[in-house]
């Protein structure tokens, strides 16, 4: 069986994995920051903004994963959808500020319609299509290389977005922010037509509709627990991480006081990257269900360091444990979901990954970080309005969600253990 992917397929899963998850951070991250500073101080907005984005990339996936395996093509839906990401992206940089107070509830409807609107073009490029993509080309052997590599890309988008384009934010130059952002995911879009090579996929059959819905069936659930299990090992990690990721950056800089954050966080990418990538060839020696466990206890005691630090060292060796460690169950877990996908299937259940990764994490986790924040009262007044901040408890709170994962990692071993 060949093992060994060619020059041309790293090239795509380098390009379209480091691309996407610039604009995924930009998403996720920076505006949730540009709602807050801009137009409202409310954590529970923030909090709202992200459930609605859950559910747009959820639904989007179902429809265009299937759409995907009835036409038997992934490319032009990577393609096109990249391009138009893009366009949707550089639309931000057109929304306005308005002066008046009672224009700030319209204008953060406005940011949450055009966050749903983004995350439709990008689920569907790369939640829908790319990621069936990555399992038509890989092979269980080699997934966990890929895996590991994939699951740093959005440490080094953080990295690349921190260290190249944060300035801008904190500048308040969001219109060339958001205009940059969009340019690299368009040249995604553009790069896919010589990257992109289209496997050789048979044509889907059945309704369209009920392919949609495939894998919710009760009767698909039982035929593959070990595929379900999965999805919940990662869910519940992705839940864990998003109780404090949504509010990461107004943390450091609210609660921690410190406003240079780039070297910080650099560093914290940068080692975490290195350690994710070594642990590639580990994981594909000794098996995903085995490394699964204790990456998780890893994380969980990053979790908890992340609590007690407040100097910038202690923050630096916390995050590094918390990230690190964070990445490799994110790569287990991915990992054993495309093992266990059924040959052929893999586009009708990429919505129900979106499910477990990004629908019921973050209809969940930003809501227990914003309730957290809430419980801790911390706040501070910036021109006349009253803003909420993140205190350490999101933490805690993240390391407590995280202990879940011991129970579809438990299951998981039992089941292989009877096979």
């Amino acid at each position: 069986m060949k093992t060994r992917l060619g020059g041309r397929t790293w090239a795509a899963l380098l390009t379209f994995g480091l691309f996407g998850q610039i604009a995924w951070v930009i998403e996720n991250m920076y505006f949730n920051v540009f709602l807050y500073n801009t137009i409202s101080g409310d954590t529970s907005m923030i909090a709202a903004m992200v459930a609605w984005s859950a559910v747009t990339a959820t639904v989007t996936t179902l429809v265009m994963g299937a759409l995907s395996d009835r036409l038997g093509r992934r490319k032009a839906l990577i393609v096109i959808g990249y391009l138009l990401w893009g366009v949707s992206i550089g639309a931000f940089a057109f929304i306005k500020r308005s002066p008046l107070a009672g224009a700030a509830h319209s204008a953060a409807v406005l940011v949450v319609v055009m966050d749903c609107v983004m995350t439709f073009f990008g689920s569907t490029a790369n939640d829908a299509a790319f990621n069936a993509w990555v399992t038509d080309v890989t092979v269980p052997e080699n997934r966990g290389r890929v895996e590991t590599v994939l699951a740093i890309m959005p440490l080094v988008a953080m990295l690349v977005v921190f260290g190249a384009l944060d300035g801008l934010t904190q500048a308040g130059n969001w219109r060339l922010f958001f205009l940059i952002v969009g340019g690299i995911t368009c040249l995604g879009g553009v790069l896919g037509c010589f990257f992109i090579r289209e496997p050789d996929l048979p044509r889907g059959q059945g309704s369209y509709f009920a392919n949609i819905l495939y894998g919710f069936r009760p009767a698909v659930v039982r035929d593959n627990p070990q595929l379900y299990l999965s999805l919940a090992a990662l869910g519940v990690y992705c839940m864990s991480q998003q109780v404090y990721m949504p509010y990461l950056i107004i943390y450091i800089q609210r609660f921690l006081g410190i406003t240079d954050y780039t070297l910080l966080l650099a560093g914290v990418l940068i080692v975490s990257s290195v350690l994710s990538v070594l642990a590639g060839r580990p994981i594909d020696r000794f098996g995903k269900l085995r490394c699964l466990v204790p990456a998780g206890i890893l994380g969980f005691a990053g979790l908890v360091l992340m609590y007690f630090a407040r100097s910038q060292w202690f923050v630096l060796a916390a995050g590094i444990v918390m990230l690190g460690g964070g990445m490799v169950v994110s790569a287990c877990c991915s990992g054993l979901i495309r093992d266990y996908t059924p040959a052929g299937k893999a586009g009708l259940f990429q919505g129900i990954r979106i499910v477990f990764q990004v629908l019921l994490p973050m209809v969940t986790g930003p809501y227990i970080g914003a309730a957290v924040i809430r419980g801790t009262g911390m706040t501070y007044e910036d021109l006349g309005t009253v803003k909420q901040v993140p205190t350490a408890e999101i933490f805690l709170a993240a390391a407590a969600a995280l202990v879940l994962l011991a129970i579809p990692a438990a299951l998981l071993k039992r089941k292989e253990t009877v096979k």
